[in-house]
């Protein structure tokens, strides 16, 4: 890193139980909340699915403040929402939906597809554009290069020369990096980011630290370089951003700068007061968002 390099900061992923699967969630933690905008990061899989129960089913339910980020490795999944678009994800595609005032969506496996491995994360949007109408987009196509033994996938702003066409309203970075053979390699850094890196597959070396499979690694601000060293098979998570300096809130699916924001969304979604609007096509009742304390 710099002459005067940030400690790095360990965060064990928990396990939790989405649509049927279990997912390694590492943010948001009491430890850390936040990476720049990045407020949500669960790693679902790889998992074997079991069709007697219908694979993978996450019913409707809402968003509000945020954008859902999905980055697809295997498998697919059937994304609707509210505004009425249906599209399937499929290996190397991000799905973006800006939820703004408010969205609700449902995400299925889809038959034929036995297993399922997929990033989810969530992008807290700035205060001055979290109420924005809702929206949705899709990018099949994203730049690819290879350098130093690793495939890179650049997802989320600008790296290196590439620019990722996906919708962003703070400065960000989302890059995949994976290498079949290993690889020792120094990243880039902005000394107005703060990262992290999120071990999908595999295992590294920072600074003398290993982290393994489900493990992220946190970098603050003020550094301009990182020497990483990846094993052989590794998938690695390379995320950053600006420090968003806002406050963000969070409950259930729900993103808000207070309390009063939250508990009104909860009111709109369980009352259904048409805030959110309706998902059609979907075998199933909508999820009922828990109370606040």
């Amino acid at each position: 890193m710099n002459n005067s390099p940030t400690p790095l900061q360990r965060i064990t992923s928990r396990i939790k139980d989405v649509g049927g699967i279990p997912v390694s969630r590492a943010i948001p933690v009491k430890e850390r909340r936040l990476i720049g905008a990045w407020c949500f990061l669960d790693h679902a899989g790889p998992s074997v699915l079991k069709q007697d129960n219908g694979g993978f089913r996450v019913a409707p339910h809402p968003h509000t403040c945020l954008q859902t980020f999905t980055w697809m490795l295997e498998g697919e999944v059937l994304h609707r929402d509210s505004l009425g678009y249906e599209q399937i994800i499929r290996p190397g595609q991000v799905n973006l939906m800006t939820a703004g005032h408010g969205i609700a969506h449902t995400e299925e496996s889809v038959p034929g597809f036995p297993r399922l491995h997929a990033a989810q994360l969530w992008i807290a949007l700035p205060e001055a554009v979290k109420d924005m109408p809702p929206r949705f987009d899709h990018y099949p196509t994203l730049p690819v290069w290879d350098a130093d033994g690793i495939r890179h996938t650049l997802l989320a702003g600008d790296y290196a020369s590439y620019h990722a066409p996906t919708l962003c309203f703070s400065d960000l970075l989302g890059v995949d990096l994976y290498t079949p053979d290993g690889s020792n390699t120094q990243l880039a850094l902005q000394p107005d980011f703060e990262y992290g890196l999120f071990v999908l597959e595999g295992e590294i070396n920072i600074e003398g630290e290993r982290f393994a499979e489900n493990e992220l690694a946190y970098i603050g601000t003020q550094n301009t370089q990182l020497n990483v060293t990846l094993a052989p098979k590794t998938r690695v998570l390379f995320l950053g951003g600006e420090p968003l300096g806002e406050q963000v809130l969070m409950w259930w699916n729900f993103v808000g700068r207070s309390k009063e924001e939250l508990r009104q969304s909860i009111a709109d979604w369980n009352q259904d007061t048409g805030r959110f609007g309706t998902v059609h096509g979907f075998n199933g009742e909508r999820t009922p968002s828990p109370e606040m304390p």
